[in-house]
């Protein structure tokens, strides 16, 4: 890929998207970010001390009002990527506001998807989408589009999905699908459970164990998914699934206890009960042979390294992060 040519992020301040430019700035390449919020906070802004951050260009634009500002930037810019994380992402608060997910998941996706069809200098635009689709797995599950979304957000998402499955084989938009499992590392937002678990215990205070903590995931460092997104976008095919996981799961419970003993505070001290969240899926299991095999990926961290990777992040921030809240603030 031409390192000359800038590639585009969408949905810049998400979690996954800084740490993702952290990534492509200190491989050395050019990234223009656009978010619909100005730039986040610089505790969460895992790009913001990048060495090569001159390399990068910061757009506020709202995809869901000004999608012509964003066309303009790609056709000005002869973008060639496009790595879209944008999306309302929360799962619980989709039931509260379904009309908003559905507005951004599948309308502005496919209002964006639409305008897309008549740039001709763009050569991939990878989905960073969610294993959600699926509903809950039965084993380790291979790509698809077998989907059985159980809430309003998964059902937004694979909405989604499927307008830019039909847009690829119709027109032929050069589009690749990523569904990466549960993502975790320095910067993330403090109501996703691994920096909530240790910012509570730090702090001493209750963490809420939903259902008991029974359901079960795959937690992969945000790094090993950033590497994941560079084979892809260079050596993905079109119109493809692919999957970015570790090999191993485990339960809510059991993570909670791995950070209580990491902290060396008493599980008990720690959690209190709370019922579990409505329509929240078992399991995600998802297989990630295929990366593996046809792209030559591999994951690198594991959790009990990124685990103490994503601490000492908290720990060094602590004073900025124990003041800031630990719940999602919902806008639309």
């Amino acid at each position: 890929m031409d390192k000359s040519t800038p590639i585009m992020v969408i949905g810049s301040n998400a979690f996954s998207a800084s740490s993702f430019i952290d990534y492509l700035l200190t491989v050395g390449y050019k990234v223009i970010g656009v978010s619909r919020s100005k730039e986040i906070d610089l505790v969460f802004r895992v790009y913001g001390k990048n060495q090569n951050l001159k390399n990068y260009t910061f757009k506020q634009i709202d995809l869901n009002h000004d999608l012509d500002a964003v066309i303009k930037l790609i056709s000005h810019e002869k973008i060639e990527y496009i790595i879209n994380f944008a999306a309302q992402s929360m799962v619980a608060q989709s039931w509260d506001f379904p009309d908003h997910w559905y507005q951004t998941n599948v309308v502005g996706l496919a209002q964006l998807g639409n305008l897309l069809l008549k740039e001709k200098t763009i050569k991939k635009f990878i989905h960073f989408t969610t294993p959600e689709v699926y509903g809950s797995t039965s084993g380790w599950l291979k790509e698809s589009f077998n989907f059985a979304p159980s809430t309003p957000y998964a059902v937004s998402r694979a909405s989604g999905d499927w307008h830019l499955k039909c847009l690829f084989e119709n027109y032929g938009f050069p589009v690749i699908f990523t569904r990466a499992s549960n993502v975790y590392g320095p910067g993330q937002q403090l109501y996703r459970i691994i920096p909530k678990t240790m910012l509570s215990a730090l702090t001493r205070q209750k963490f809420s164990l939903q259902g008991g903590g029974k359901s079960v995931r795959s937690f992969i460092h945000m790094d090993d998914v950033s590497t994941a997104l560079v084979a892809i976008m260079s050596d993905g095919r079109i119109g493809d699934s692919y999957h970015i996981s570790t090999n191993e799961i485990i339960s809510i419970f059991d993570l909670v206890k791995k950070v209580a003993l990491l902290l060396e505070i008493d599980f008990e001290e720690l959690v209190e009960q709370a019922p579990e969240r409505i329509g929240k899926d078992f399991a995600y299991q998802l297989s990630s042979e295929k990366l593996r095999i046809e792209l030559g990926w591999s994951d690198k961290i594991p959790l009990r390294v990124g685990l103490a990777n994503t601490l000492t992040w908290i720990e060094s921030n602590l004073d900025t992060l124990r003041v800031l809240p630990t719940t999602y603030s919902h806008k639309r």
